[in-house]
């Protein structure tokens, strides 16, 4: 099947708007919950309440929610690598990286999910409209934040090593999470259901981060402040219950080159974001940069998607592929 029915097709474009939009607003939410709140505690708490009520949910309804050592393990590994890897790595560099800067290193994941996607799946491959599309991506970030790069040339405010290390730290992040998102596809099994597998994948993850935060950040001091908590409760239920469960879900519908446009989504809404609530500003820069964003979005979503399958195999259905 070569065109996706139009009921498929709107649940991708509202699974498509809901990471678009709700993990752009996770900038914010996570800068503000580790305001007071440990990196690790923070992601810990979130991924602990999220998972537990996700899974509490799948079994209340009736879905499967055991599965074999081999698939828990599966499980385990794609939500560690997503979000231990690329999250808790964030949630340590929003405390010294500026957001914006942040987000542009994040920008990068689409182009760690073309070579990952490749290597360990080797059965899709974007069109040239499709690359030039993020390459116009990539430039859009750049002209969206143009003008926190430019103090990095000399003046008193350039980055420092600490912040150049989280930086290139974010490169590693960014790469965990596309190594997680293509293993994710390159696992998925019709036997497990992909709601409770994502709740399975947020526990393991939040075990992961609650025994790093046990053993690193023991002595760092901790205050639950409301704010803190609001925001964590934010994260948990627009980040993870609704953006995550939608990003996992599109990964099992649309090639993974066509979900990381969420990649140069995020940080517009997270600009925008920071400007209705934190009053940041807003220029010539962020609006060139969010239409070219937007321009390269379209590009890259309309893009043919060719797939190579083997003589023996029956064709496989690629959800709005064409």
């Amino acid at each position: 099947m070569s065109i996706a029915a139009p009921s498929s097709r709107w649940k991708i474009i509202v699974a498509f708007g809901l990471v678009y939009v709700f993990w752009g607003s996770t900038y914010l939410g996570i800068g503000i919950a580790v305001e007071q709140i440990p990196p690790g505690v923070m992601c810990a708490s979130r991924f602990l309440i999220a998972g537990t009520v996700m899974l509490a949910y799948c079994a209340l309804t009736g879905r499967r929610v055991r599965f074999s050592a081999r698939q828990l393990a599966h499980l385990a590994a794609v939500g560690i690598l997503l979000l231990m890897g690329g999250n808790l790595t964030l949630s340590y560099a929003e405390r010294i990286v500026p957001t914006g800067l942040a987000a542009l290193l994040i920008a990068v994941t689409p182009l760690w999910f073309l070579v990952l996607d490749s290597l360990l799946l080797g059965d899709h491959h974007i069109s040239r409209r499709g690359k030039i599309g993020l390459a116009i991506g990539i430039a859009g970030v750049v002209v969206l934040i143009w003008p926190d790069l430019k103090p990095g040339l000399g003046h008193s405010d350039a980055l420092g090593h600490r912040e150049l290390w989280w930086s290139l730290a974010l490169q590693m992040g960014s790469f965990s999470w596309a190594l997680g998102s293509v293993l994710s596809k390159k696992w998925q099994t019709a036997a497990v259901d992909p709601f409770s597998g994502t709740a399975w994948q947020v526990i393991f993850a939040g075990i992961a981060n609650l025994i790093f935060a046990l053993l690193v950040e023991r002595h760092s001091s901790l205050t639950w402040s409301f704010r803190g908590v609001a925001a964590i409760l934010y994260l948990v239920v627009c980040g993870s219950w609704i953006g995550y469960t939608a990003y996992i879900w599109l990964l099992q519908h649309v090639p993974t080159s066509k979900v990381s446009t969420y990649a140069y989504v995020n940080p517009v809404v997270a600009v925008f974001l920071g400007w209705l609530v934190l009053h940041e500003r807003i220029d010539r820069y962020i609006l060139l940069g969010s239409a070219i964003i937007v321009a390269s979005v379209v590009l890259v979503t309309s893009a043919k998607v060719s797939t190579r399958i083997a003589a023996e195999e029956l064709p496989a259905v690629e959800a709005a592929g064409d």
